[in-house]
């Protein structure tokens, strides 16, 4: 899933020297806790919600309110933002995205075209929106996490059973964290279940595969976990 696609096109900037207090404004307006700051068509750095608190004044102060208002007026964004940002390009992958955001612990990447010019910007939000629309789980139905064994036809072998009882796969997320040796971790979301069957085909799959955990996101509760 290229970043392209995910991330939010134009976003709103603000130049080296626009006030910190009209960065804060903007941010708080538009709901948005970073604002890129460009020259020209160049990036040249990121200002957050985070940086103008730390440049603020603390509420320890013994400045008067006119006093205070001066200096902060006086702060501009060059001053506090972070210079030659951390970015990734619109053709990257989402995935490469979050990885940066959690390694570095960020919250917002500037995305750039191969002309290194700025075209948008992806944040947590974005990722999130990702992730749920992988999963499938706007869509509702039944969630099953297993345990397979690393090989070819595995999760055929729990999908046929699946189509046995009328279920229709929406979703396969597959991992290898906290797995055993030669297993991976499987989970599927299953679509058009008829609920008077789901505990027989519980109990079919836990006979022959190992169940993790089934949940049934029409009810919002756990059905089973192990």
């Amino acid at each position: 899933m290229l970043i392209r696609n995910w991330m939010t096109r134009d976003p709103i900037t603000v130049e080296p020297d626009t006030p910190m207090m009209d960065a804060d404004h903007l941010m708080k307006e538009n709901k948005i806790r970073g604002l890129p700051v460009v020259k020209g068509k160049k990036l040249v750095g990121i200002v957050t919600d985070r940086d103008i608190k730390a440049a603020s004044p603390s509420a320890a102060t013994t400045l008067d309110m006119h006093e205070l208002l001066y200096l902060l007026a006086k702060i501009k964004v060059k001053e506090i933002m972070t210079k030659d940002p951390i970015t990734i390009c619109e053709d990257d992958t989402v995935e490469e995205a979050a990885v940066m955001m959690l390694r570095h612990k960020i919250s917002h990447l500037p995305v750039l075209s191969e002309k290194k010019e700025l075209v948008g910007l992806i944040t947590e939000t974005d990722i999130f929106k990702v992730l749920t629309i992988l999963t499938g789980v706007y869509r509702g139905g039944v969630q099953f996490g297993f345990e397979l064994e690393d090989r070819s036809g595995s999760i055929k072998e729990v999908a046929d059973v699946i189509r046995e009882f009328g279920g229709r796969m929406c979703s396969i997320l597959t991992s290898y964290e906290d797995a055993r040796e030669g297993y991976r971790k499987v989970f599927i979301r299953v679509l058009n279940l008829d609920k008077k069957r789901l505990k027989e085909l519980q109990a079919r799959l836990e006979k022959e595969f190992r169940v993790l955990y089934v949940v049934d996101s029409s009810e919002k509760k756990h059905i089973h976990g192990v």
